[in-house]
This record gives C-alpha cells, structure tokens and sequence, in this order.
C-alpha cells in the first residue's frame, strides 16, 4: 500500500450514475489473486469494442474512441471524477486493485456504495465526497477545459482547482491517519508484533501442547 499525501494530476470525468464493481472489473477477470495487470481491464467492456477475456493483449484489442480513458487529453490522469453511487454492486476488492493498479489515486464523487468505500481506504486510494453542486461544476471545468487539474491535499483535507479555488472534505480521522502512512490492516497489525510475540512466547509456556509439531 502507497502513502497518500498530496497529488496533482489531470482529472478525468467518468459522467455516469451508479458505476458498478462489474463495470469496473468484469467478471471474468477475477480469476487470479493477483493485483498487478489488472488495469489493463479497468472497465473492459466500456473501454473496448471487443469482448475482453483473461490473457489478451490489451495493445491488440478495438478500442472504444467515446470511451474517457481512451482519449488523450485525459491520458495519465490519477483523479477519476464521478456520479452518485460510485462502485456499487457486488463487495469485490478487484474492482479497487484494478483501478489502482491502472493508476488512479483518489475518486470525487457525491456518494459510494460502502463497501467500495471501505475497499478503497484498504488498498490506499482516497474516496472524497462532495456535494453535488461541486461536483458538478468540477464536470463542466474538467470537460471544458484541456488539461485541466485538481490537487488534492490529504492533510489540509482540500482540493484545488487550476484557478487556485479550494474545496474542503470531510475523513474520518484513522482513515487519514492509515493513508498518510500508509497502514493497511496487516501494517496496522504488525505495529503490535512485540506484543503478539510475548502472548505466544507466554501461552506456549502455560499449554505447551498447543505449539506441538505432530508431523
């Protein structure tokens, strides 16, 4: 998991209401425990105009030219800009591994479905809600602006747009924390490995017979 502390970059607008986790990774794609290579079908179906399947070479597919990722002047975005109900749908976590492993950092968005939200904070990307009036207008900036960015400050928890107006967010404190440093719940986990130790070391002493190798 990457630390999350500041980030520019171009915004891109995915204007759609209710993006579900099957749009974000289809099915089929969900054979593997693997998170690297899995951008290559962030929203297979919508970025490509032939059915995607595992183990295709993405530089050998049609793409779509409608589609936001496959234009050029929001090529290399890491800030993805969305409707209500952002990542609705089924809990899997492979729809955030492949945004991540595509590249995006951080999702604005009026709402997300909870446990897209909870996913996102897992695996170091930050979900900002704003209001809807904002985010309406950052759609309109975006579109109608060639290269348009935001930068995003965790720590101040701000946004900043190109003509240096800000917008503020709401984070739950240990969320912020765990991004900043980046905690996931295995690092969070092992910042007690001292103490975890010592439990062992004490219980294999009371019940011996616990810690028996019967191999």
């Amino acid at each position: 998991m990457r630390a999350f502390s500041t980030l520019t970059s171009l915004t891109v607008p995915l204007d759609r209401i209710n993006v579900d986790t099957d749009a974000i990774l289809p099915k089929q794609f969900m054979k593997t425990i693997l998170r690297s290579g899995l951008g290559n079908h962030l929203f297979d179906s919508w970025r490509f105009l032939d059915t995607g399947e595992p183990g295709m070479i993405t530089t050998n597919r049609l793409p779509n030219p409608d589609f936001v990722l496959n234009q050029s002047r929001y090529r290399g975005g890491a800030i993805l800009l969305g409707r209500d109900n952002f990542g609705c749908g089924s809990s899997r976590e492979h729809a955030v591994w492949a945004l991540d492993d595509y590249g995006v950092r951080a999702i604005i968005a009026p709402s997300f479905a909870d446990i897209f939200y909870n996913n996102c904070f897992k695996n170091g990307l930050l979900p900002i809600t704003l209001d809807g009036a904002i985010i309406n207008q950052m759609f309109n900036d975006t579109e109608g602006t060639d290269g348009y960015q935001l930068t995003i400050d965790l720590c101040n928890q701000s946004i900043t747009n190109s003509s240096d107006h800000q917008y503020s967010f709401d984070i739950d404190p240990y969320r912020k924390h765990c991004l900043l440093h980046a905690l996931d719940d295995i690092s969070i986990t092992l910042q007690d490995i001292d103490s975890i130790k010592a439990y062992e070391r004490q219980r294999s002493a009371q019940e011996p017979w616990l810690f028996t190798d019967l191999t």
